[in-house]
């Protein structure tokens, strides 16, 4: 998986911030579309919380935090002053630990905001929510692709195990590693470097 998001990456690093917006915003949508049924997924798989309050995590990551993230210029020139030239270097694969106590909009936002900076992304799912990140993650990823998002950019690993999170964390072409998740597991991210 994450040889593929390399290979994706060098795409993906090359979209201008227009086709990038244009691909975020239409994963957005997707995810939104979904988010009653995502949530209630997601409640029956894990028997956290409530299905409602679920489909509002999910409705705020597709929507809010798209919505707070859309201007954000992510191509080229960012900022520059008299003394400093800010520019945007995307940094290749992110490995995405995704929790079961919110799964869904976790993995909604972390797709939203790999993608938007111009990375690949790769999910490790908890695995008992394994079934609604994969769920979450087929949908914005069918979006992204007909919107021109390489297939391989967006992924989800199929068989959540501790050796399989480990080794994604680990591995050499992983650049950076969104963690959430329970105190030994964040210690392993952090300390990886990455």
């Amino acid at each position: 998986a994450v040889e593929a998001a390399s290979f994706a990456f060098k795409t993906v690093a090359q979209l201008s911030q227009s086709k990038i917006d244009e691909i975020c915003d239409v994963m957005s949508r997707a995810a939104l579309a979904d988010a009653a049924r995502l949530g209630t997924m997601a409640n029956e798989e894990t028997g956290f919380g409530k299905a409602e309050d679920k489909y509002e995590k999910n409705r705020f990551a597709a929507e809010d935090v798209w919505n707070y993230f859309r201007d954000l210029k992510t191509v080229g020139v960012v900022k520059d002053t008299e003394s400093i030239v800010e520019i945007a270097s995307p940094r290749g694969v992110v490995a995405a630990i995704v929790p079961s106590t919110n799964p869904t909009s976790t993995a909604i936002y972390k797709i939203i905001i790999s993608i938007k900076s111009r990375n690949t992304i790769v999910l490790s799912p908890h695995p008992s929510a394994a079934k609604c990140i994969a769920e979450t993650t087929r949908i914005m990823r069918e979006a992204a692709i007909k919107a021109g998002l390489p297939g391989d950019a967006i992924t989800c690993l199929t068989n959540s195990t501790i050796e399989g999170t480990e080794t994604l964390m680990k591995h050499k072409k992983t650049a950076v590693i969104l963690a959430t998740g329970g105190t030994g597991l964040v210690r392993a991210a952090y300390s990886s470097g990455k």
